[in-house]
C-alpha cells in the first residue's frame, strides 16, 4: 500500500462519514451553529474516530486516486444515510406540532425558525423548544454520537454498503417518524373532529348564526387547551423516541 495510501486514506474516509453524518444530523446542523463550530466538531470527532477505528485492509498495492473518490463518495453516502434517518425521527414532534398548529387555524400565521431558519408555526415552535430540552436532558445527544461509532462495526471501511439495507432502515424511520407524530397530533385531531361535529350541530339548529366566525376563537382555544394537555406527555414521547433510536441504530 502507497504511503499517502496508508497515512491519509482511511482518515479521508472517516472525515467523510463524520463529516456528512454531521452535516444533516439534528442539533449538530442547525443554522444557530456557526460553521466554524460545526467544521470543528466533525473535525475532532473525525480525529477521535480515526484513533479508534482500525484501519481498512486496502491490499499492499497503490489505490488509484479514482478508487479512492469512489470510496471516499460511498462513506459520504452511508453517513448520510444514516444521519437522514436520525433526522426523520426527530422531526416527528415537529411533524405533529405543524398537524396540531394547522387545526388551530395557524396555518398562515408562520414565523421563522432560528435555529434551523425554516418556517413554522407559533404552537409548533413550543412543542420543538420544549422537545429539544427534553431530548438533550436524556442524552439524545449522545445516542447521536454512538450511532456513527456503531457504524463503523456495522459497516466498516472502504466496504461497498448495502443500498436496500439503507433504503429499509429510511421506511422504518420515516413510518416512525408518523407513528410518534400521530401519538403527538391525535387527541388534538380527535378533539377537533369533535369540534367539528358539534359547529354543524349547531349550524342546523341555528342557521343564522355566523358559524365561520364563531369556530375561529373556539378552534384557538381549543388547541391552547389540547397544547396545555399534551405539554406534560411530552417528556413520555421523548423517551419512547430515544428508546426507539437506540434499539433501531445500536442493533
Amino acid at each position: 500500500m502507497g504511503d499517502w495510501t496508508a497515512t491519509f486514506l482511511p482518515f479521508a474516509l472517516v472525515l467523510s462519514r463524520v463529516a456528512a453524518f454531521f452535516a444533516v444530523l439534528p442539533l449538530f446542523s442547525w443554522r444557530a451553529l456557526p460553521v466554524r463550530v460545526r467544521a470543528a466538531m466533525a473535525l475532532l470527532m473525525t480525529i477521535f474516530f480515526a484513533v479508534a477505528t482500525p484501519p481498512p485492509d486496502l491490499g499492499p498495492v497503490r489505490v488509484a486516486p479514482i478508487v479512492a473518490i469512489v470510496m471516499m463518495i460511498s462513506e459520504a453516502l452511508c453517513g448520510l444515510a444514516l444521519a437522514l434517518a436520525a433526522n426523520l425521527v426527530y422531526r416527528s414532534v415537529q411533524v405533529g406540532a405543524r398537524f396540531a398548529g394547522r387545526q388551530m387555524g395557524f396555518a398562515i400565521a408562520n414565523v421563522v425558525d432560528p435555529t434551523t431558519g425554516e418556517q413554522a408555526l407559533p404552537v409548533g415552535m413550543i412543542f420543538e423548544t420544549c422537545f429539544m430540552l427534553l431530548f438533550l436532558v436524556a442524552r439524545g445527544h449522545h445516542l447521536l454520537v454512538l450511532t456513527i461509532d456503531a457504524s463503523f462495526e456495522a459497516f466498516p471501511l472502504a466496504s461497498m454498503p448495502d443500498t436496500g439495507m439503507f433504503v429499509s432502515a429510511l421506511v422504518k424511520a420515516g413510518t416512525a417518524m408518523m407513528l410518534f407524530s400521530m401519538k403527538l397530533a391525535g387527541p388534538v385531531i380527535a378533539a377537533f373532529v369533535v369540534l367539528s361535529v358539534l359547529l354543524g350541530v349547531i349550524a342546523r339548529t341555528l342557521p343564522e348564526m355566523n358559524i365561520l366566525v364563531l369556530s375561529f376563537p373556539l378552534r384557538i382555544g381549543l388547541g391552547l387547551l389540547m397544547a396545555a394537555a399534551l405539554m406534560p406527555l411530552l417528556n413520555d414521547l421523548t423517551l419512547e423516541l430515544a428508546d426507539w433510536m437506540s434499539r433501531f441504530f445500536m442493533a
